[in-house]
């Protein structure tokens, strides 16, 4: 159909109608005339196949116009066809499937298999873990709760990293700002290298020969690092065969879980035998729908909004509430010579150091995230639920308690 402007749109169909029955108009007048001239003689006759002639040539030009017309806004029925279609289909399908819905799925229906903490799964599993996400589905506080859990220092390779993304790390673990893909490809090729120093450390003395060397390495929209860094591919893949022997725990985002999103191409194998896949938001969704055909899991997965998402097959619920729950007790503290703890021997960031200070300052005050947010421009940009990570992060470690749960989670100086 060729390009015409929505004004001129009606009146060309106006026209091409007109055209199209005024040929067919023409056709029957000029055989009716032609039949009465049949049974006329002398000058009578002479005068009616003329006026037949006649109409048959208007027909004739109104015939040719239409088809004009018709090459213009292209083929009119079978656009009106497909039109008619695809109204119906926008008109009767959502009914049909809210049907089904409702008819199948039961609103206090749980899960048989439900994962309450993905962080035991993936490390019974001894696996790295690739996530599945879209913005806004809760990557980077999955992403933040999970390297808390596992521990190591914190190495983002991200390309698109805004100021504010991030900033509960250390910047100079944030590689690759503003497209920097040369610095990421760097910095990847020297992780190849600190893997294999690990290699020959533990086979020479062992375990405690690699003593402090966690890491946990985060490739943020691997598909681009995968078509941007020559040593994407080979990081990830050397990483996912070796690195949790050695301490070294990658976590690669992407939006879509083919093995070419992360640069295994022809090597599914790799990717589902060494990654517990997480997919969170539409992704869980969807997949629960067209590969797990299970529509009563969608529907609770879209009940609990960012709580609920997929981990493997398996359903996964993460409330924040079971977050902190561990006591003083759980993690050895270091203390200094009095005998009272000392963070700082913890390697606290400045995150958790300003949190602290707040807590010596304020002894049995709850330090509830909104509280934080006002206090300092440092935590400008994070999230509640990021700042209530870090609060049960902090217990976790023997460093004051939490109290409360969900989004009432606080945290105080003990």
């Amino acid at each position: 159909m060729s390009e015409l402007h929505p004004s001129q749109l009606h009146q060309h169909l106006q026209m091409y109608t007109c055209a199209k029955w005024s040929f067919w108009g023409s056709l029957i007048i000029s055989v009716g005339l032609l039949s009465l001239g049949a049974s006329k003689v002398g000058s009578q006759k002479l005068w009616i196949v003329g006026f037949s002639v006649g109409t048959l040539e208007v027909g004739r030009r109104q015939r040719h116009t239409a088809k004009l017309l018709q090459v213009s806004l292209g083929d009119i029925d079978h656009a009106s066809r497909l039109n008619f279609q695809a109204w119906t289909r926008l008109r009767t399908q959502p009914t049909a499937q809210l049907a089904l819905t409702v008819g199948a799925v039961d609103a206090n229906w749980q899960p048989e298999n439900l994962i309450t903490d993905p962080v035991e799964y993936i490390q019974k599993k001894q696996k790295h873990v690739a996530l599945i996400g879209g913005t806004g589905d809760g990557k980077s506080t999955f992403t933040q709760f999970l390297s808390f859990k596992i521990g190591g220092r914190v190495i983002v390779y991200d390309s698109d990293a805004k100021p504010e993304d991030w900033n509960w790390l250390d910047q100079k673990d944030v590689i690759g700002r503003k497209g920097d893909f040369k610095a990421i490809n760097t910095a990847m090729d020297n992780d190849l290298t600190n893997l294999e120093e690990l290699v020959e450390l533990r086979g020479d003395g062992g375990d405690k020969a690699i003593a402090g060397r966690d890491r946990f390495l985060i490739g943020e929209e691997f598909p681009i690092l995968v078509e941007e860094c020559d040593n994407a591919a080979p990081w990830l893949k050397k990483h996912a065969k070796r690195g949790r022997r050695y301490k070294q725990f990658i976590l690669a985002i992407a939006q879509n879980d083919t093995a070419e999103n992360f640069g295994l191409q022809g090597d599914k194998d790799t990717l589902y035998s060494c990654f517990v896949l997480v997919r969170l938001g539409q992704f869980g969704r969807d997949y629960a729908r067209t590969k797990l055909k299970d529509p009563q899991l969608e529907q609770w997965l879209k009940a609990g909004g960012k709580k609920r998402f997929l981990v493997d097959d398996a359903p996964c619920e993460l409330d924040l509430s079971n977050w902190g729950q561990s006591t003083a007790t759980d993690a050895p503290v270091k203390s200094g010579v009095s005998g009272e703890a000392t963070p700082t021997q913890l390697e606290l960031n400045e995150y958790e150091q300003f949190i602290v200070d707040w807590g010596k300052q304020h002894p049995g005050e709850v330090l509830k995230a909104r509280i934080l947010l006002q206090a300092s421009r440092l935590f400008e940009g994070m999230q509640p639920d990021e700042i209530r990570i870090i609060f049960a992060a902090l217990a976790d470690r023997g460093v004051g308690q939490v109290e409360g749960e969900g989004d009432r989670l606080g945290w105080k100086w003990s």
